[in-house]
């Protein structure tokens, strides 16, 4: 599912984000959702988010209950 909606991402949801510091190689990094950032209802690059472990990303991914 693609990260650019936030109506797709809840807190508890697995997603790959791209940290700011790999936006240039776009290397993803998966974790779990604990807040969603962004207020408005789409970002053409991602909804922003903090995961649990405390890192900040866009949304590319939000990964479905079977994968």
């Amino acid at each position: 599912m693609n990260g650019t909606e936030r109506k797709n991402i809840t807190a508890g949801r697995t997603v790959d984000i791209v940290l700011k510091a790999d936006q240039r190689s776009g290397k993803l990094t998966r974790g779990v959702v604990k807040d969603i950032l962004t207020n408005s209802p789409t970002h053409p690059h991602g909804i922003k988010v903090r995961l649990q472990d405390g890192q900040v990303g866009r949304v590319k991914v939000v990964i479905s209950s079977g994968e």
